[in-house]
């Protein structure tokens, strides 16, 4: 995406990875092939590869620079974490785009996390020693205290495996940052200043959040992981197999578009391809997403 400027709040993005990835019959709980086929012929083209039958997904991290704070929201899969195929993706882009954008470790004050599952917290650390340490050392991280506490319950049920995987990010992504004093874990409607403030979205994991940015009378909103690909925001139905708890997630996908739709309200969905950026409409049956390819200002 490009920059899009906000206020006096700037927003651009790191990618780790983009490309088809996943089939949507494999992805979607509820996937009907008559009406998937019928979205196709309307779709943007961006977000499907005919070729493959597979959707375009993008792994990025925003960063957010405001006045007073350089904010990183959600960061991807990471470096070092040892996953297999097809998580084995190369790395460097990430890393590339952080050090072309102007940035380092120390520059980050804060790094929010919608949720807490792997491609969403992946560099908050790194590996030194042998030991995984927070990757922004004058960082705060922010955590919801619920969805923190439900997956370090889930690692002491031993209901994950302890080495590195997807399942067990809590260990290696999280509980790090916990332990080295840099976590903020906080509730429901969190705001760290007028400008950032989290958004209750459960269903994806349990305590899933967007967080709303907010200048000069213009919001943005990340959503997250409330939604993978424009499908859902047409058939917002359409959990994945994915989600912990597949109804709650489309009940809080339908009301966070009807909330949004037909609005100025910007959205960024954290796995939608370039340009990314769009805004929800209303149709006459359902609601679609409109992406913005102009980004500076903010129409």
């Amino acid at each position: 995406m490009h920059a899009l400027h906000i206020g006096d709040v700037t927003i651009t993005s790191l990618i780790e990875r983009d490309g088809p990835w996943r089939r949507p019959e494999d992805f979607f709980l509820g996937y009907d092939t008559r009406i998937a086929r019928a979205h196709l012929d309307t779709l943007p083209p961006c977000v499907f590869d005919q070729a493959t039958g597979r959707m375009i997904i993008t792994y990025q991290t925003f960063v957010v620079r405001t006045p007073r704070h350089t904010v990183l929201i959600d960061t991807c899969t990471g470096e070092d974490k040892g996953y297999a195929a097809p998580l084995d993706f190369p790395k460097q882009p990430w890393r590339d785009a952080f050090d072309a954008a102007g940035l380092t470790s120390e520059s980050i004050t804060h790094v929010f996390c919608t949720h807490l599952h792997f491609d969403h917290t992946g560099w908050n650390t790194r590996l030194e020693n042998g030991r995984w340490v927070p990757t922004f050392p004058n960082a705060k991280y922010i955590f919801h205290r619920a969805e923190y506490a439900h997956w370090e319950r889930v690692a002491r049920e031993g209901d994950k495996p302890p080495g590195p995987s997807p399942d067990s990010a809590w260990s290696y992504n999280c509980r790090p940052i916990v332990e080295a004093g840099q976590a903020l874990l906080v509730d429901d409607g969190f705001e760290l200043d007028e400008t950032f403030r989290l958004i209750s979205t459960p269903g994806h994991s349990p305590h899933h959040c967007c967080v709303e940015i907010t200048s000069k009378g213009q919001t943005v909103i990340v959503t997250g992981d409330l939604m993978h690909h424009v499908f859902q925001v047409r058939e917002p139905g359409w959990s994945t197999v994915f989600d912990s708890d597949p109804a709650e997630a489309a009940r809080s996908r339908r009301d966070f578009l009807a909330a949004v739709a037909d609005t100025p309200t910007i959205i960024l969905p954290v796995h939608f391809p370039d340009p990314t950026t769009g805004r929800v409409v209303a149709g006459k049956v359902g609601f679609d997403f409109q992406f913005l390819c102009a980004s500076s200002p903010a129409p």
